[in-house]
């Protein structure tokens, strides 16, 4: 895992780090001594495409070999490629632990999901990157559910709703995958995916 710093934010002109302050909020433009007064010019096609790969990277905390897995993976297998692609980022363990709103987070997702925090089908699962499947049950290990970390989940949880293709027991803290990611909320992920295939694909 790497730590994502407000700079890339600003540079990529979108926030991809954990931090609530970030400093795009208060500094719409890019680093650097010239970033206020040179604005975003438009960058290359290239510089498009690197720019929608690293913002994708980022949002989803992806080391630049297992991203290309996954590219590698998509353009292989039969269908639309882009939403392949995106499926395959979604289903991760830690961005699901996130969605379902067990983590503040993606990067606190990985931490629970490496610390043995979190089951899958009763079996501890330690890898952030394992892909869950439809029908699969997402829990949180019963001696941890008593614990510091989640003291407080149940309150934040009242609030919030996860998306459709995921099912929530906010008071048992447990989930269900009740289907994979359909293209309307895919297609609602602020990333041009097609410029990230493009920029593999050259």
């Amino acid at each position: 895992m790497y730590q994502i710093t407000c700079k890339k934010c600003r540079r990529l002109g979108y926030k991809v780090c954990d931090t609530l302050k970030c400093a795009l909020i208060r500094k719409p433009y890019p680093p650097g001594q010239h970033g206020k007064n040179a604005g975003r010019k438009r960058p290359s096609e290239f510089g498009q495409q690197l720019a929608e790969k690293q913002k994708l990277k980022l949002i989803y905390g992806v080391r630049e070999k297992q991203f290309k897995k996954y590219f590698d993976f998509a353009s292989k297998k039969r269908g639309v490629t882009p939403q392949i692609m995106m499926e395959l980022l979604e289903r991760r363990l830690d961005n699901v632990i996130f969605r379902l709103g067990l983590a503040p987070t993606r990067s606190a997702a990985r931490q629970l999901v490496s610390h043995g925090h979190i089951l899958v089908n009763a079996k501890k699962v330690h890898s952030p990157s394992y892909s869950v499947k439809a029908g699969e049950a997402v829990d949180i290990k019963e001696s941890s559910k008593a614990g510091k970390l989640f003291a407080n989940t149940r309150t934040v949880l009242k609030k919030f709703s996860p998306p459709v293709w995921l099912e929530l027991d906010k008071e048992k803290l447990s989930a269900r995958v009740l289907s994979m990611p359909d293209k309307d909320f895919l297609s609602g992920i602020p990333v041009q995916v097609s410029k990230v295939l493009e920029y593999y694909s050259r």
